[in-house]
């Protein structure tokens, strides 16, 4: 799967898709890193007929040595889909607050548990809204699905394959944080600063935008070869805990590299054994 059209939906045609008999499943993800929680936005006001589903607590497994957003286990995730509508082969529309990067993370979580037919709404509830187009505050009479959560269909990267596609000569891993994370000079939320020695920094606002709208698939591949992406040579990403790195992983799958792996543990795995090697980015004349 590849292509705009098949990965992003535009607020209007989804509206005409939501008017016929079988719509879309619609899965409310929003979320933030420091809270509070999305539910409360989605009690506020929702797509009509979305159902809320909790990404660190549905869509990602427990906390730990494996990193702050893990790969969920495969039975709970598959009751919480199913609990939220999700049929087999039946298409799901994911969206969030805006940023994109917790439905890409979801759109990332359903493609790697084998649902193929994930879309995002593009621009998220904000853009909904700004096209003028209804929300409601009721909860949907939602039948269960049936969904079967087969884990696999998406490359992952685990610490060690990180590490050697970072140090490999063909390929590249992809740091996606903000440049001084990256660099080693501050970080806010994982116990050690610095990157996976070989990585190259790719800040996520380069690839797109802060209200989550993508550039065109063109200007994806060209700002993806200036970081290093070379047609049939590896690629994955990172991040801090695997949910902007997901957004990567959708960025390259626009621009036409479905191979794309992401490493779901990310830095917060990298840093959970103080075996591995971090590196920083000296200043000048230090």
């Amino acid at each position: 799967m590849s292509g705009t059209e098949e990965l992003l939906v535009e607020p209007d045609r989804l509206a005409a898709e939501l008017d016929r008999a079988d719509p879309p499943a619609l899965l409310d993800v929003r979320w933030r890193l420091t809270g509070p929680p999305g539910r409360d936005d989605y009690a506020a006001g929702h797509l009509p007929g979305a159902v809320f589903v909790d990404l660190d607590t549905e869509l990602c497994g427990r906390p730990g040595a494996g990193g702050r957003h893990p790969l969920p286990d495969p039975a709970a995730l598959q009751a919480a889909l199913r609990a939220a509508g999700v049929r087999a082969g039946h298409p799901v529309v994911v969206y969030d607050g805006g940023d994109g990067m917790a439905a890409a993370r979801a759109w990332w979580t359903l493609r790697w548990a084998g649902h193929r037919e994930v879309r995002l709404l593009h621009g998220g509830f904000p853009a909904w809204i700004a096209a003028g187009l209804p929300a409601s505050t009721e909860p949907p009479a939602q039948a269960p699905g049936d969904v079967e959560v087969r884990p696999g269909a998406l490359p992952v990267l685990d610490a060690a394959e990180a590490a050697r596609l970072a140090a490999a000569d063909r390929g590249v891993l992809l740091d996606v944080r903000a440049a001084p994370r990256y660099r080693g000079e501050t970080e806010p939320i994982d116990p050690v600063a610095g990157h996976v020695p070989g990585a190259t920094n790719l800040p996520a606002p380069e690839y797109v935008g802060g209200d989550g709208h993508f550039p065109t698939a063109d200007a994806l591949r060209q700002r993806f070869a200036a970081a290093g992406v070379v047609d049939a040579e590896p690629v994955g990403a990172y991040c801090g805990s695997g949910v902007t790195a997901a957004q990567a992983v959708l960025a390259l799958h626009l621009a036409g590299r479905p191979d794309a792996a992401l490493y779901v543990g990310s830095w917060s795995n990298w840093v959970a054994d103080p075996a591995r090697p971090v590196a920083t980015v000296e200043k000048p004349g230090s």
